[in-house]
């Protein structure tokens, strides 16, 4: 019997119980089916496949069209794991209904379970709105990505007392409001902790520290898929980079040697055919 698919129940359940929980990016088929394959918990279509996948230096030119695509090749792989989909830029600052529509579309032609928001306070009414209407939805507080212009670059948020305070408040602001759960991104160890104890929805953390009621990686941070530089919340739990590109360069080597292919990699023909063609 397979086991049940998770759901925002699972979620309670488990920071009721002390169980973390475990989250991580997928943008297509093959990875998704692996991820859940492992029996992750949640698996995030990030916006994060703008610099990932696209290869943008940000996530803010990540359209609804490209979020729906790729949402549509993780559903189609999983099993168990819940789907939360990003919500991408605009998508959900322009009117409440906008919003709605576009979370709608997540569910209805994405077939995901939910939806992830950035920001506190100021996006309460779209929030809101969407929790009415039937649609999960997961926050996103501490370093918003999606606002990087406004933060001045990739730093960690909530150092001083009235940045803390704000994302203690905007919180507990979205857990009035109906998200089933807050990721928190670069944040301090001790106000991430503090922000967990204060909530009663989990928290999910990335660079949050060990205290969160779960943890979220970016999948090709965690398998070492690119070289050079990685960020200091994420570990590698494998070096594919290195692995590929070996791989890759004895493809290269093997051909341009007439190595590959060998005779076990062709088909053969009856001679009697071949003799007929000359």
């Amino acid at each position: 019997m397979s086991n049940p698919r998770v759901t925002t129940a699972y979620f309670r359940q488990a920071k009721q119980e002390g169980r973390p929980l475990t989250m991580l990016t997928a943008y297509d088929f093959p990875t998704a089916r692996l991820v859940d394959a492992a029996g992750i918990d949640a698996i995030l279509v990030g916006d994060s496949l703008g610099n990932v996948v696209l290869g943008y230096e940000s996530t803010i030119p990540v359209t609804m069209e490209d979020m729906l695509h790729h949402v549509k090749a993780v559903t189609r792989a999983v099993k168990r794991a819940m789907v939360i989909a990003d919500m991408p830029f605009l998508s959900y600052h322009i009117s409440v209904e906008e919003s709605v529509r576009n979370a709608g579309r997540m569910l209805q032609e994405g077939l995901a379970q939910a939806v992830k928001l950035e920001g506190g306070r100021e996006v309460l009414p779209q929030v809101k709105a969407i929790v009415n209407a039937g649609i999960p939805v997961m926050g996103h507080l501490g370093l918003t990505p999606q606002s990087i212009h406004q933060l001045g670059g990739y730093k960690v948020q909530g150092k001083d007392e009235a940045a803390a305070r704000k994302l203690l408040d905007d919180a507990l602001a979205l857990e009035q409001a109906g998200v089933f759960s807050i990721v928190l991104e670069c944040v301090p160890t001790p106000l991430a902790t503090l922000v967990t104890q204060k909530l009663g929805v989990p928290t999910i953390g990335i660079g949050a520290g060990p205290h969160c009621d779960g943890q979220v990686l970016v999948t090709h941070d965690l398998l070492g898929l690119y070289g050079g530089f990685s960020p200091k919340f994420a570990k590698r739990y494998a070096q594919l980079h290195e692995n590929i590109m070996a791989a890759l360069t004895a493809y290269r080597e093997e051909v341009q040697s007439r190595a590959f292919p060998g005779p076990e990699h062709g088909f053969g023909l009856d001679e009697t055919v071949l003799e007929k063609l000359y």
